[in-house]
């Protein structure tokens, strides 16, 4: 069954698409979620006098997300956590943590985007990739300390 993409899907395609996809998927996900209508003639033609408002939208995103990514290269952030043996944490630092520290740093990002293999388990530096827009990744420098002991009084 043909598509019209209404929203960018991963894995799938950019907004504005004509896509195959199965009809199973396309009726009970894609087209009740509002991703994608079914690609008729009558829908096709409206969608061809959206296409101009969309590609123009889609290159602010795209100059918004180049400033984003340039910001977050500026930046380097800091996590404190207790450290054992060979520098390995007790816990991790997950990316949670890290969109915790970038919010503070005043810059909102969905933690999904947040492209981190696996937890960080040990001390050290270390960048993370960010996806801020379908082809831009922004890579942000992270460094876990060790955390800071007690004076005994």
């Amino acid at each position: 069954m043909k598509v019209i993409l209404q929203k960018d899907v991963d894995e799938l395609g950019f907004e504005g698409d004509i896509i195959e996809v199965k009809r199973g998927y396309a009726r009970n996900y894609l087209i009740p979620k509002g991703l994608a209508l079914e690609a008729t003639p009558q829908n096709i033609k409206a969608f061809e006098q959206k296409k101009k408002k969309i590609e123009a939208r889609k290159l602010r995103e795209k100059e918004q997300a180049l400033k984003l990514k340039e910001k977050i290269e500026s930046i380097e952030i800091s996590l404190r956590r207790k450290a054992g043996e060979e520098d390995k944490l007790y816990g991790s630092v997950t990316n949670i943590d890290i969109a915790e520290e970038l919010e503070k740093a005043g810059i909102v990002i969905d933690r999904k985007k947040i492209l981190l293999e696996k937890p960080i388990k040990s001390l050290g530096e270390f960048e993370v990739p960010i996806k801020v827009f379908p082809e831009i990744i922004a890579n942000l420098k992270v460094k876990v300390l060790p955390e800071e002991k007690e004076e005994n009084k």
